[in-house]
């Protein structure tokens, strides 16, 4: 079982099911509606989605034609996607599960659209939490 939430915690999710194959999604679509370089998302059955709390504060954004994107209204955190086609398949966004899970991306797609200022693979330092001249 996951469980999981948004930011600001007014919409609260309990998973009782399988994950399909998890990707990395490096399209502009997914980084702009992210806001980040790409998405980790799942495919999960709906049936097994249950809203704890806050399935009032889900909004639902037509981001292409039968695309919906959904995210909280309160805090913006992107939550699920779904396409009209396939209305029992939700793509779950990971980022939002607070469960500990061993579920790991099996690929990176549209990894040839990701840019430049958006490569891992450089030289510049890692840190485990902030860099050390950040203001506190």
């Amino acid at each position: 079982m996951i469980e999981g939430s948004c930011l600001c915690g007014g919409v609260r999710y309990r998973y009782e099911g399988e994950f399909s194959t998890i990707t990395v999604c490096h399209c502009s679509d997914c980084r702009k509606a992210q806001g980040s370089t790409s998405v980790v998302a799942a495919p999960i059955d709906a049936a097994r989605l249950q809203w704890l709390q806050g399935q009032g504060l889900i909004t639902e954004y037509a981001s292409s034609p039968g695309k919906m994107r959904a995210f909280c209204s309160r805090c913006g955190t992107p939550l699920y996607s779904r396409r009209d086609g396939s209305p029992d398949v939700l793509r779950l966004r990971m980022g939002t599960i607070d469960t500990p899970t061993d579920a790991r991306p099996a690929a990176h797609i549209f990894a040839t659209k990701l840019p430049a200022w958006a490569a891992m693979d450089d030289d510049c330092p890692r840190y485990e939490g902030l860099e050390p001249q950040a203001r506190r």
